[in-house]
């Protein structure tokens, strides 16, 4: 991957992140923080997305071919890119580096995820609910894990998006950059705060529901 190729592969890889892996994992710590409303309303939500129509094909064309394409791309340039101190500066090669190992984390936090519940689903016939949520998340130890990879998954996604819209050309100027990054910091915050409190909700729901 070189030259004027390679521009546009990475913006590719950065537009499938945020279009429609990005939206994506927006949409599932939504229905999952219905969680907090107690298992009669999460198992609504998330059955109604279960039972979309065409739910196969929209799974694998939106999420799954996206999200696989994304991430080998994704190793690459973590694994062959190098900070720029000259140009980016401490602060952003710190965030250069921290999205490159949450990367990886996530690749390994989705694969176990989706083995723990969409396969379980596909090929055992077990039900996607309140109570599988409850049972994975009940060992303190997968409970540390999932918040993990929930807090691996908002930081690449918030941090990404300061690198999309600086790499489509949206934010050029100094002023814009530092304005987005903590538009993105605010945006990491609330997602992960969603995120957070779903899981416990799965394990402590009586912290939530009266």
């Amino acid at each position: 991957m070189a030259g004027k190729n390679e521009f546009y592969w990475r913006r590719l890889h950065s537009l499938l992140g945020v279009i429609p892996v990005g939206l994506f994992l927006v949409q599932h710590l939504v229905i999952n923080h219905f969680a907090t409303q107690g298992e009669e309303a999460f198992n609504k939500a998330s059955g109604f997305m279960g039972n979309l129509p065409f739910v196969i094909f929209l799974e694998f064309g939106v999420i799954y071919i996206p999200l696989l394409f994304h991430a080998i791309l994704g190793i690459y340039i973590a694994f062959t890119a190098n900070n720029n101190p000259i140009r980016l500066g401490w602060f952003r090669n710190w965030m250069f580096t921290i999205q490159r190992i949450s990367g990886i984390i996530l690749l390994a936090f989705i694969a176990w995820h989706v083995w723990e519940t969409r396969i379980q689903k596909a090929f055992f016939g077990v039900e996607v609910n309140f109570k599988m949520m409850e049972e994975i998340l009940s060992n303190p130890v997968v409970l540390i894990l999932y918040i993990i990879g929930i807090l691996s998954a908002t930081f690449h996604l918030s941090n990404g998006l300061w690198s999309f819209l600086v790499r489509w050309g949206i934010t050029q100027s100094p002023k814009s950059q530092r304005i987005s990054s903590w538009v993105m910091g605010i945006v990491f915050v609330v997602l992960t705060i969603i995120g957070v409190r779903a899981a416990l909700a799965f394990v402590y729901p009586d912290l939530f529901v009266g």
